[in-house]
């Protein structure tokens, strides 16, 4: 029978399904149903999670796999960071290898295996890119700039200024103070730009950035298609770049970036090579439970508690007590 994993990134949530081991691929109308079924925190499985990773065989020449990535709400994201991390694990396990490269839908992506962050705390790095700055990449309309780059945005807030980057996913990035963390600005202009509006028309993520000190970060997401998050992988890599470009007295290229969100921490190194912009986002890839499943369940969205065998892992134990040691910040409410 086959088998999901519950597994997350910096307490970014996620299903794993591989569909080489199916009988028969799910169709895209059938992922959609299965995501919305298993991540939903009322009705659905351990909790729910914020999306589904579904691996499938590699679409590019020289890569193991591909990942696609289904939102709790149905729709497709182009990339997640944090899941990537989770998926480079899976494959590395699945194949026996340490380094090997991973399609996404815009690209082959490279993973490797890092040192634990601490006993019982997998770690992988992945490539975060292509990195792109012009409008019509997010997209965004009706803001009066072709680009957005520590730009005060009064169609979108006052007094703060905006950053949008493509990672590929879309993303909107502003570095706030204490305060602006922990009232519901963030939860505004989430809710807004993801819905009915005349500027992000697809959506766009949202992050609240502070600075903690050198090469140091606190970052907050509204995740495109889920809501608040615990760690958005991408939001975390493209903020770790404004962070770079915009305040070069606090950050560095080619230099380690601590990365604290709600969920726990990541590194971040920022690169530039050639003229082009990528971003090394190093963090855990825990795997929580094992959940044996009937395939015609799969194909059903019917993954009930009742009708599936679960075995925990034991590995969010050794999380905790790595997420239980670093520093606490208190700037999310």
């Amino acid at each position: 029978m086959p088998t999901l994993l519950k597994v997350h990134g910096s307490a970014n949530q996620f299903f794993i399904l591989d569909q080489t081991t199916l009988n028969q691929s799910l169709t895209d109308a059938e992922l959609a149903s299965l995501a919305q079924q298993l991540t939903d925190p009322q009705d659905g499985l351990l909790g729910g999670a914020d999306g589904l990773l579904v691996v499938n065989k590699p679409t590019r020449p020289g890569s193991q796999a591909q990942m696609r990535v289904i939102n709790a709400d149905g729709s497709e994201a182009t990339m997640c960071g944090n899941g990537l991390r989770t998926v480079a694990r899976y494959v590395a396990e699945r194949d026996g290898l340490d380094h090997f490269a991973v399609d996404t839908l815009d690209a082959s992506l490279q993973v490797r295996r890092q040192p634990d962050l601490a006993d019982g705390v997998p770690a992988f790095a992945v490539e975060i890119s292509p990195v792109r700055f012009n409008r019509e990449a997010l997209p965004y309309e009706k803001l009066g700039h072709d680009r957005l780059l520590g730009t005060p945005v009064p169609e979108i807030w006052p007094q703060l200024t905006f950053s949008a980057i493509a990672v590929p996913n879309p993303h909107l990035i502003s570095f706030v103070d204490r305060p602006a963390l922990q009232d519901d600005v963030l939860g505004v202009i989430g809710k807004r730009l993801n819905g009915a509006n005349p500027y992000f028309t697809d959506g766009v993520n949202v992050n609240f950035a502070h600075i903690l000190g050198q090469n140091q970060l606190f970052v907050r997401t509204y995740e495109r298609g889920v809501g608040f998050t615990n760690a958005c992988g991408t939001g975390m890599s493209a903020t770790s770049l404004a962070f770079v470009l915009l305040h070069p007295d606090q950050a560095s290229f080619n230099q380690p970036i601590d990365v604290f969100n709600p969920g726990g921490k990541v590194r971040t190194i920022v690169h530039y090579e050639d003229q082009h912009y990528w971003i090394e986002l190093i963090g855990n890839a825990t795997f929580t439970e094992r959940i044996t499943v009937d395939e015609v369940d799969l194909h059903q969205a019917n993954v009930k508690p009742g009708q599936v065998q679960v075995e925990s892992t034991g590995e969010q134990a050794a999380y905790q007590a790595f997420v239980n040691q670093l520093p606490h910040f208190d700037l999310v409410d």
